[in-house]
């Protein structure tokens, strides 16, 4: 399913783009949900509640905040949202740059511009693959490659994830679900627990020694005795196959 928001103030393009996208759903077999705001800041109020859309169709010039100040606020909170947006000028492109956008349509748009910029948005959607985590008073959606670990806090648990593209930044975020529930939405991408209290991600070790494991990101968890030895066969099966 692609969470797929429509950011336009004018309804006859609105019409038209919802319709280009639920065709080249149902011709590819890609289950969407396309939800319409007519302004920016109807769309902030909601993201702010639910962070779970995946493509944003974004309209730069529109009465009120912009489409470009739109999403500049969302990239700072979300870097992997797929952000299209739609105009009737290119003079915005460079501007674009700034906030990643993955596509331009310059109006009027046809049904092939949404061929190409759709299939352009499944191909990434393959590479990357997310998790849905919740906070004291909003829900995240978050890659799960940017994940390093998962400690046990309380109830709930904490998680390590690098804040940048780059990995020059980790950040640790509380979250409500507690590790046994992160452990069976994260084993199948390739998440082990390695500590009762500690849950990590393979691809992110940098090396395991005998009572601890340290992290591509720096940081130091601890591994058990008990589970020591399972965890250095993943570790060299993982890289021997990478």
């Amino acid at each position: 399913m692609l969470n797929i928001a429509i950011i336009e103030d004018e309804q006859i393009h609105t019409e038209l783009l919802s319709g280009y996208l639920s065709t080249w759903s149902k011709e590819h077999g890609q289950e969407v949900s396309i939800q319409e705001f007519t302004s920016a800041e109807s769309f902030l109020f909601v993201w702010e509640e639910r962070k779970d859309f995946d493509v944003l169709f974004v309209d730069i010039q529109m009465a009120g905040m912009s489409g470009i100040e739109m999403a500049k606020k969302v990239r700072q909170r979300d870097e992997d949202i797929a952000i299209v947006f739609t105009t009737g000028i290119t003079d915005y492109m460079e501007t674009g740059y700034e906030v990643e956008a993955l596509h331009y349509l310059v109006k009027p748009i046809s049904m092939e511009k949404i061929g190409q910029c759709m299939d352009k948005v499944q191909r990434r959607s393959y590479k990357q693959e997310y998790v849905l985590v919740h906070g004291k008073e909003e829900t995240i959606r978050i890659s799960v490659e940017k994940i390093t670990y998962v400690e046990a806090q309380g109830h709930g648990s904490v998680i390590e994830v690098y804040a940048q593209n780059d990995k020059k930044e980790r950040m640790r975020i509380a979250i409500t679900e507690s590790i046994s529930e992160m452990e069976k939405r994260l084993t199948m991408h390739g998440f082990v627990r390695c500590h009762r209290s500690y849950l990590c991600r393979i691809g992110s070790i940098h090396q395991i020694g005998k009572t601890d494991i340290t992290l591509d990101s720096g940081s130091v968890i601890p591994v058990s005795r008990r589970l020591y030895t399972e965890i250095n066969r993943a570790f060299i099966e993982y890289f021997r196959n990478a």
